[in-house]
């Protein structure tokens, strides 16, 4: 029984060296799926997803932000520590459940065919951070739209943009109200649909190839929404960077609510399904923003808990997990949190 154990684990691991890229050989997008499912300590499932077939096609889907904000704007901007906050954090934390009155806390947000990351994931994480402070008061929704069409500062529109530009839009020019495709009850709701990103199997349609025009920048609300748009805009206080410490993020979280940071991307990634995502192969493509709404444990592997814009079809409900307290893929390099002026 021993001996064919051992021989299985060596099988395992012949099939791993052999699926190892070269030097002059990259894995396709199927030998990525192989490999992450094959490999023993992967710790995450991945699936082989129809719309792409090369790095390229990958490399088209991810709204890429603009890291040159970490050397022109970053040094200008706070960073704040938490070594001497008193707060006993609990092994698992999801901020869905201590602020069950928010609900843009657990509102699974879709980019559609428009590179809007960088304005979904702040406006996302503004929303929750206004709600929190007013005690749910103000349960609204900022508009990434208004930050895509009205802040050129923030980048290409649906191009792509900038990482913490929204943040400065906030605080200066403020920002709609806003929400998902088809809301009414708010200024400037997100125009574009939700679809399916990776061809999975879900209640969508397929997102079209290419990318969406950037809507103009109208200055106005929707028809039947009563309140004029200057006088719907909700500004920022202020906004920080938190230290690059594992508890100090916790702490901001904890007490201060869902954070927005960015993460580096590679071509394994876009095979995530299910499970505590690290890097195992492939490219680096670019980098994304994302919002973390809490932590956990699973098998002695500790992870963040981060919320995705390709809607509920994708991954985990919309959601992913990533390995924690080792700075994977840079995610804790770049943590951003904020006050609202309510």
């Amino acid at each position: 029984m021993i001996l064919l154990r051992i021989l299985s684990l060596l099988l395992i691991e012949a099939s791993i060296v052999h699926l190892l890229p070269t030097e002059n050989n990259q894995l396709t997008l199927d030998e990525i799926t192989e490999y992450i499912n094959h490999h023993p300590s992967a710790g995450w499932k991945a699936e082989k997803y129809s719309q792409f077939q090369s790095a390229e096609d990958a490399r088209h889907a991810l709204a890429s932000i603009l890291l040159k904000d970490s050397d022109e704007i970053n040094k200008k901007v706070q960073v704040v520590s938490h070594e001497h906050l008193k707060v006993k954090l609990p092994k698992k934390f999801d901020a869905r459940k201590k602020w069950k009155h928010c609900s843009s806390i657990g509102t699974v947000y879709d980019s559609s065919r428009c590179n809007s990351l960088y304005a979904l994931v702040s406006a996302a994480t503004m929303s929750d951070r206004i709600c929190i402070q007013s005690k749910g008061k103000m349960n609204i929704t900022l508009s990434s739209i208004d930050i895509v069409s009205c802040c050129p500062s923030c980048g290409d529109g649906c191009q792509g943009g900038y990482y913490l530009q929204p943040w400065d839009f906030w605080l200066t020019q403020g920002i709609v109200t806003g929400g998902t495709n088809k809301s009414t009850n708010s200024c400037l709701p997100y125009p574009f649909p939700k679809c399916e990103h990776m061809h999975t199997k879900g209640k969508y349609p397929e997102c079209k190839p290419g990318i969406v025009k950037t809507p103009k920048c109208t200055k106005k609300c929707q028809p039947n929404y009563k309140v004029k748009y200057n006088n719907d805009k909700h500004y920022g206080d202020k906004y920080y960077l938190v230290s690059r410490n594992e508890t100090d993020i916790m702490k901001e979280i904890f007490v201060n609510g869902p954070v927005e940071a960015a993460f580096s991307v590679y071509l394994d990634f876009f095979n995530y399904k299910s499970g505590i995502y690290k890097h195992m192969t492939g490219e680096y493509l670019g980098a994304a923003p994302v919002r973390i709404i809490g932590w956990g444990e699973e098998n002695h592997t500790r992870y963040w808990l981060c919320s995705h814009v390709w809607n509920e079809d994708w991954g985990e409900k919309g959601y992913f997990r990533i390995l924690r307290g080792k700075n994977e893929c840079s995610i804790e390099n770049v943590i951003v949190g904020g006050i609202a002026r309510l």
